[in-house]
């Protein structure tokens, strides 16, 4: 199974490069920033940096490879630990570079539902874009504090609306159309992403459960195999997210996003975006 997916990965990362090769231009259609602005495309790509994840695995990961289970996830934490810190209000600078949209660099793309906005249009407002905790910051009480709450590996641009919407609502399959949700499904539990994000919210979630350990006075974050976990510091379903993380490997974008997290905020990657193999590895 191990093997399938890491071909699968390399598959990815040479279509990738080819694409990145051509300077082909995404096909995202920029529009005024309304909520009904153009739906980014699953083939949305960014001009990312030259590097590839295994360029990282002598570097950066080197004393994880070759490692499986708690000890790689004991591993990983030490080294996506080493990071700096953003403030509340320094969010929403960094998620208009790190979540630009690649046709307009006046946008961002929003999360859940794929469309393209002005990066001014950032709010508290219907019509507006707002900070979304993919973890939702309820799940251990962390609220917006310097660490977990405003970590950009798992903050995000989302409409108002729809965030709200989604709330702090569990990750699962099923439910009823998300209005404007760009195909976005919610029930009174749980909520279900986009199919063209639902990795991206799957490694998210991962990233958080190895990088918050139980350390700098935060809750150990961990995700079970259930929803309605309330103010429990743990956020499901296990089975569905693993899933989700095979279904929707990788793309451009969310390659390009954890280089600049890396490169010009936080300086700590994602490690789940450069190996996705790794979830199955840990869980």
């Amino acid at each position: 199974m191990l093997a399938i997916r890491t071909r699968r990965r390399k598959a990815a990362a040479l279509a990738t490069a080819a694409v990145l090769a051509a300077v082909a231009a995404p096909s995202l259609t920029a529009t005024p920033a309304t909520a009904t602005t153009t739906t980014a495309s699953t083939a949305s790509t960014a001009s990312t940096a030259s590097t590839t994840n295994t360029d990282y695995d002598s570097t950066y990961y080197k004393d994880a490879i070759g490692k499986t289970g708690a000890s790689l996830k004991s591993s990983l934490h030490t080294t996506i630990s080493d990071q700096t810190k953003l403030s509340y209000s320094a969010v929403w600078d960094a998620l208009k570079a790190t979540d630009e949209d690649p046709d307009n660099s006046g946008n961002v793309i929003l999360l859940y539902s794929g469309v393209s906005r002005s990066k001014s249009l950032n709010g508290g407002d219907t019509g507006d874009w707002n900070r979304e905790h993919v973890w939702a910051k309820s799940h251990g009480d962390f609220g917006t504090s310097t660490g977990p709450g405003t970590d950009i590996h798992h903050l995000r641009p989302s409409d108002v609306r729809v965030n709200s919407v989604r709330g702090n609502k569990d990750f699962d399959n099923g439910g009823s159309a998300v209005s404007e949700g760009g195909g976005s499904l919610t029930d009174s539990d749980s909520f279900e992403p986009r199919d063209a994000v639902k990795g991206d919210v799957a490694r998210m979630i991962f990233y958080m459960a190895v990088r918050y350990e139980g350390g700098d006075g935060f809750a150990d974050l961990e995700v079970n195999g259930q929803v309605d976990n309330g103010s429990n510091p743990y956020i499901g379903k296990l089975p569905v997210l693993k899933a989700w993380n095979d279904e929707d490997p990788p793309d451009a974008f969310e390659e390009h996003r954890n280089q600049v997290i890396y490169d010009d905020y936080q300086h700590n990657r994602n490690p789940f975006v450069d190996h996705p193999e790794w979830v199955e590895s840990i869980w």
